[in-house]
């Protein structure tokens, strides 16, 4: 179990990962030195999975959002499925979903012919796969990776 410090941390670190370390040190009253060895070990605890950059999807086309349902067979091995829809450049997630043996992918294209091409051409053409149902989004109110840290 990690300590209210390093969780403040952790707020502080998903809120602007590229803090410097003198700041967080500053905001947690703590020696820079010290913030930097409980980040350490929050990463090698697996607290931390790694940093990135969020890019502005118009900025590169890639405006429209949409999930897709996938049903597949009953006898298909999930995990091979869901590796081939994971290996789709446009996907950016890919959950093993509870129902009718499918997965929920989120993903992001052009516009409607993209997705069209998409769904047709690299999810539906699976040999695995059974139906597909998608849903457009038509406006997105929030979307992060942050998760509540109490």
């Amino acid at each position: 179990m990690i300590d209210e410090t390093s969780l403040k941390i952790l707020k502080i670190l998903q809120e602007k990962a590229r803090i410097p370390n003198v700041e967080v040190a500053r905001q947690v009253g703590m020696a820079p030195s010290a913030v930097l060895e409980r980040i350490r070990k929050l990463e090698k605890g697996g607290y931390i999975d790694g940093y990135e950059v969020r890019l502005n999807p118009e900025k590169f086309g890639r405006s429209l959002v949409a999930f897709v349902e996938v049903a597949i067979q009953q006898t298909t091995r999930k995990d091979t499925v869901g590796k081939k829809l994971a290996a789709i450049p446009e996907v950016l997630e890919v959950h093993f979903v509870t129902g009718q043996d499918s997965y929920l992918v989120k993903l992001r294209v052009a516009d409607a012919g993209s997705l069209g091409n998409l769904v047709q051409k690299k999810i539906a053409s699976l040999p695995q796969v059974t139906a597909t149902r998608t849903a457009i989004a038509m406006s997105t109110l929030k979307e992060t990776w942050r998760i509540p840290i109490d």
